[in-house]
């Protein structure tokens, strides 16, 4: 025993990110580019110290997530079940089902606009196309293979990295990462709050925690560390490892199209974005071919990763609220109320799509709902890992309560904001 864990001890980086990879990546999805490309072009370098404000705090809440789930064996919605009021819990989870939708339908549109530029074509036939791609990926292949192609799929974020690599980057630029500049103005702080918004998002939480889950299940040997504490050392390294580079990667990403934009677009003029195919399109003729060509390709891949991120959240937390068999471990047969909600949530998304409603204004009503339901979510994991009732020996400690703590008071005050400026 001692030698396997001493082996285990001594795992490879790479080895050791999965959940938080993933779930970090996700978090770049196409409406998330949206929002950073819209940062970007309207305000320049005003809004790039933010991404480094939200680094740490991301940090915090996503660890909190990831050891409520590894540390009782059940994602959020199991322990909110166990532990509030059952009306507490329904709202949650349909505010989050809502949310999770619109965001689903705002990706599926952005992703195939997005192909339509690179190649042409019926937008259509390419929203419908992704949405059985990724219900295909998520039901008929077993999660022992699936992980890994989530994994590989955050590979295509690094088209960012590579665009900003091609276009000139000016030395004034670190001035607005290091020293904020606040702006009082009504869209300035509006942008912020959908910065924030974007950056810390509640299916974030309910699809790591979950994941935490579905790795304990698949290996043979783990078990949840209220029941085998001689395990924790190992794995509560892991998610910290885990979660630190997946969240330090998704900021990466957010900081590059943000500042990407800031050098093209808003420095010629072009601050009206709506869409990340939008700014993929305007990147066309100010920073050459080959930046539009990654930039569009980014948008796919990333989408390809963060839908079935999204369904897949939104399976999770219905299917545990009331106790169906659940997880991507399972075949469809063993989980069919779990499937079905994921299959629900990819369909509705699609046929909201094809129903003509405008993309910008789901993916507003989403970031508003994400938003405000964030806040209690927040507040209910901070509670839950908290408590000896639920944790055993493994509660918070002070420095990641207090930070913790911290983020759910920002993204409050977001919220607020948001409210107050609507």
């Amino acid at each position: 025993m001692m030698l396997m864990e001493e082996e285990r001890a001594h795992v490879p980086l790479l080895k050791k990110l999965g959940p938080g990879l993933i779930t970090g990546a996700a978090d770049d999805d196409p409406s998330g580019i949206a929002t950073y490309s819209q940062a970007g072009a309207q305000f320049g370098y005003g809004l790039l110290w933010s991404v480094l404000f939200t680094t740490p705090l991301m940090i915090a809440i996503q660890v909190v997530s990831a050891r409520i789930g590894r540390v009782t064996g059940q994602g959020l919605a199991a322990n909110i079940r166990e532990h509030f009021p059952r009306p507490a819990l329904y709202l949650i989870v349909s505010l989050l089902a809502f949310a999770n939708t619109l965001n689903i339908a705002a990706d599926l549109g952005a992703m195939a606009d997005a192909l339509q530029l690179l190649v042409g074509g019926n937008t259509q036939i390419y929203i419908v196309f992704f949405a059985l791609l990724s219900l295909t990926l998520q039901i008929f292949i077993p999660f022992p293979r699936y992980a890994p192609i989530l994994k590989w799929l955050t590979l295509a974020l690094f088209a960012y990295v590579a665009t900003l690599l091609v276009v000139h980057v000016p030395v004034e630029s670190l001035r607005g990462t290091f020293i904020p500049e606040f702006v009082f103005k009504r869209d300035y702080l509006a942008m912020l709050v959908a910065v924030l918004g974007t950056t810390i998002s509640p299916y974030l939480f309910f699809w790591q925690a979950s994941q935490e889950v579905e790795e304990q299940r698949a290996t043979p040997g783990d078990a949840p560390l209220r029941q085998a504490p001689e395990q924790a050392r190992q794995h509560l390294e892991r998610i910290k490892v885990d979660t630190y580079v997946g969240m330090m990667f998704s900021n990466l990403i957010a900081f590059c199209i943000m500042l990407t934009t800031a050098v093209t677009l808003h420095a010629a003029g072009v601050t009206d974005i709506e869409t990340s195919a939008q700014a993929a399109g305007a990147l066309r003729p100010l920073a050459g071919e080959f930046a539009f060509l990654l930039f569009a390709a980014g948008i796919v891949g990333t989408g390809l990763l963060a839908v079935p991120v999204l369904a897949g959240s939104a399976a999770y937390a219905v299917a545990e609220s009331f106790r169906w068999p659940i997880g991507l471990g399972l075949s469809l047969a063993e989980a069919r109320g779990f499937y079905s909600i994921l299959t629900a949530a990819t369909v509705l998304g699609v046929l909201i799509d094809l129903s003509g409603i405008d993309a910008l204004k789901a993916l507003l009503w989403a970031a508003i709902v994400n938003g405000v339901v964030s806040v209690p979510i927040m507040a209910v994991m901070m509670l839950l890992a908290a408590k000896p009732a639920v944790m055993g020996p493994f509660v918070v400690k002070r420095r990641l309560k207090l930070l913790g703590w911290f983020a759910t008071a920002v993204m409050a005050a977001a919220v607020a904001a948001m409210l107050a400026f609507a």
